[in-house]
């Protein structure tokens, strides 16, 4: 029974990750880790995750690469162990504004595209549609003002 709750834990904890832009993977490593309190060998989190072992180790990659895991040899011992390091929250702070930063980006790349397009034709539709392309791009870029607000607001201890 306490196995299954363990599961529905991590099965939650996955989803929450998801929204922020992480793995159902990712987040389950997470979980499984921070439930853990400790190091865990790879393997025990391919079960804990009912993930194969490989996709577990490219998990582990990316969340090593953002500091969120680091993997660890014992003496004596073949197995890898995994363990929590960092701050969670702060890695999913630069995960979402990252994720943001680039959607603004290429809103604005593909807006400028449709407004030189717009501004070739001389039509009274074109010149409609430009001016609604304006109101638009003014609105990406008070949003593109906001993230670079939220970026400077210091995560909760």
């Amino acid at each position: 029974m306490s196995a299954e709750i363990e599961r529905d834990i991590i099965d939650t904890f996955a989803e929450v990750s998801q929204s922020l832009g992480y793995s159902e993977a990712h987040g389950k490593i997470l979980a499984a880790l921070l439930l853990s309190g400790k190091e865990v060998c790879q393997d025990d989190l391919a079960k804990k995750t009912r993930y194969s072992p490989g996709m577990i180790s490219l998990s582990i990659d990316l969340l090593e690469v953002i500091g969120l895991v680091k993997r660890v040899k014992k003496p004596n011992d073949r197995k890898l162990y995994v363990r929590f390091e960092g701050d969670l929250l702060e890695a999913m702070k630069t995960a979402i504004l990252i994720k943001l930063k680039k959607g603004l980006t290429d809103v604005s790349g593909t807006f400028e595209g449709y407004e030189k397009k717009l501004q070739g034709m001389k039509n009274p539709e074109a010149k409609e549609l430009l001016e609604k392309l304006h109101r638009l791009d003014k609105e990406a870029k008070r949003i593109e003002r906001y993230v670079g607000e939220l970026s400077k607001v210091e995560s909760p201890k």
